[in-house]
């Protein structure tokens, strides 16, 4: 099965066509036709089933055949991460927690960043393309990035929790999770949070944990503790 994405394929439509890229791509590259199937995913949790019937290059049109609703997870997890120096290494976050199946995502800015300026636009594209290659419904909602202080002073449902290196007291992320909650967990920088962040989470409730013995690059903290909480939810 070969999944699409086009956010603008609604329920109750018996027909839709495509973008002019979108249609070059599948009639020119991917060599469809008329009477070809095709899977097509508004991001929403929504697959429809679809027929060819114009297979023009510049507006491959289809006829909606069947509409089928995937049903959401119990859980929700949102990661706050912050960007790493090299932008293919937060890429490849972002795919495979795409993969893996979070829901939400938050690049944050912390004292210790070394990137601070950041471009959703290919972030977006990478989820895309790591949700149509799993086989997804949901496309994960990626956020704009906010500075890390901002972050912790709004409100976020469900248990709270920071990783980081500091040697104190913190819970095994492993020991705290429970089956159908939301979770929001904080993945710091290459240099960690900065004492003054980790004190601030605290103050708001954020429960310092450890993703285990070993020290972790930003990227792989944030893949483990995505896997860790998509694991115990299975």
């Amino acid at each position: 099965m070969q999944l699409f994405y086009n956010p603008d394929i609604h329920p109750g439509n018996t027909e839709f066509s495509f973008d002019k890229e979108e249609s070059k791509h599948i009639v020119k590259v991917l060599r469809k036709k008329e009477g070809d199937i095709l899977h097509v995913t508004n991001g929403l949790g929504v697959c429809f089933t679809t027929e060819i019937f114009v297979a023009s290059d510049r507006k491959c049109t289809v006829k909606i055949l069947e509409t089928n609703t995937a049903e959401p997870t119990g859980f929700y997890l949102h990661l706050a991460v912050a960007p790493t120096k090299m932008n293919d290494r937060f890429e490849w976050f972002l795919e495979k927690a795409t993969e893996i199946g979070i829901h939400e995502i938050t690049p944050v800015i912390c004292d210790h960043s070394e990137r601070k300026i950041i471009k959703t636009e290919r972030f977006d594209k990478i989820i895309q393309s790591a949700m149509k290659q799993s086989l997804q419904f949901y496309l994960p909602k990626l956020n704009e990035p906010v500075l890390l202080k901002d972050f912790i002073l709004q409100a976020h449902p469900g248990t709270l929790c920071i990783a980081h290196c500091e040697e104190t007291d913190k819970k095994l992320l492993k020991e705290i999770i429970k089956p159908e909650e939301r979770y929001t967990i904080l993945i710091g920088p290459e240099g960690d949070f900065s004492e003054k962040e980790i004190k601030l989470a605290l103050s708001h409730n954020y429960i310092p944990v450890s993703l285990g013995n070993t020290r972790l690059r930003t990227e792989t903290a944030a893949v483990v503790a995505c896997h860790s909480i998509v694991f115990a939810n299975e």
